[in-house]
């Protein structure tokens, strides 16, 4: 029994019973923490659902051979075409109403206007003219045929939910262990603690291991969700997931810990997260690849911990990889984690 009182009493199971309650009589904390990455999750896999393509909507000039340009076109099933005057049309493809614009010629040639530098008015130029060619008569040399297949991890929902966990693991780690310490120490209650038998490392880590027991609900709710409604795929091992998360999730929160190891304001940490997440937000392809940006960029980008948080979940949940073939990734992680950790115990400071 009296062992059994000694261990709850114990300085760390105290102070992360604490974590506990503060996390739970904050609404909103709970609400980003786990409502709002589902809705995040529901609304792009909503709006970017399986669905057939658009047509992209191209316009004939008027004039002699505009109707028979416009019905030749027409057979194209990836595109929508009308006929308009040479200034409507013109103004339509200046403000992007239109892809392309379709200019007849003398003896059936015909002329394209578009901007080369949008993906689809290229597409819309290569679809209207193979339109075109074939009403003239022109016949392929090679038979070719078409095998449409739906796998899915091919989807967009498949590439965010990755992302999206990896977006969540920072923001709960950064955000909720910083705002936490701050807020403490701008109502003295740090001050307080230094007269109790606590060490900072205790006190700090009280906050790591709340987190940790919290990650276990805060993957499962957006993993389940993301799996039951979306089907989205999870071709490696749970416990791999569940490692990276792990990691990731202490790898967050010793920086959150360091960003507030000093920091005297709410406003004042909040500069500095903002300072810390705002390149990972952009740059570690949580909506869209990292690889878009530039080469010179990529070496930076790569050593940000978001982006090897996602490319390891990537990894795991679309390729199926297990944890070795993860070792980049992870010992990026480890470093951020063991450098963070340590300057925050180095810099904190009570008061």
């Amino acid at each position: 029994m009296n062992e059994r009182r000694g261990w709850r009493s114990h300085p760390l199971v105290q102070l992360t019973l604490v974590r506990y309650r503060e996390f739970i009589r904050e609404p909103e904390a709970v609400f980003w923490v786990f409502i709002f990455p589902v809705l995040l999750t529901a609304g792009l896999g909503i709006a970017f659902r399986n669905q057939a393509p658009a047509k992209i909507p191209v316009v004939v000039v008027e004039g002699a051979d505009a109707r028979r340009v416009a019905e030749a076109v027409g057979r194209s099933s990836a595109v929508s075409v009308q006929v308009l005057p040479d200034s409507a049309a013109l103004r339509t493809l200046r403000t992007g109403k239109t892809s392309l614009a379709i200019l007849p010629g003398p003896g059936g040639s015909v002329s394209y206007r578009f901007d080369p530098d949008r993906p689809d008015a290229r597409t819309a130029r290569l679809e209207t003219d193979d339109a075109l060619q074939r009403a003239a008569g022109r016949t392929d040399p090679v038979a070719s045929s078409e095998q449409r297949v739906r796998e899915p991890g091919s989807r967009y929902v498949d590439f965010v939910v990755p992302g999206l966990l990896g977006l969540n693991l920072m923001g709960s780690g950064i955000w909720g262990l910083g705002f936490a310490i701050v807020d403490a120490r701008k109502k003295r209650l740090l001050k307080r603690l230094v007269a109790t038998p606590m060490s900072r490392a205790q006190y700090l880590a009280s906050f790591l291991l709340s987190r940790l027991t919290l990650l276990v609900v805060e993957v499962g709710v957006l993993l389940g969700f993301a799996v039951l409604v979306f089907g989205v795929p999870v071709r490696g091992s749970p416990v791999a997931i569940l490692g990276v998360c792990l990691l990731a999730a202490l790898t967050f929160g010793a920086l959150g810990l360091l960003i507030a190891s000093r920091a005297q304001t709410v406003e004042g940490v909040s500069g500095l997260m903002n300072l810390v997440m705002l390149p990972m937000w952009i740059f570690s392809g949580v909506f869209f690849s990292a690889s878009r940006f530039p080469n010179a960029l990529q070496p930076a980008i790569q050593l940000l911990p978001l982006t090897a948080v996602n490319d390891a979940l990537r990894g795991v949940m679309l390729e199926g990889s297990g944890l070795a073939g993860l070792s980049g990734e992870l010992a990026i992680l480890f470093g951020w984690m063991v450098l963070a950790f340590a300057l925050a115990l180095r810099l904190f400071r009570w008061r």
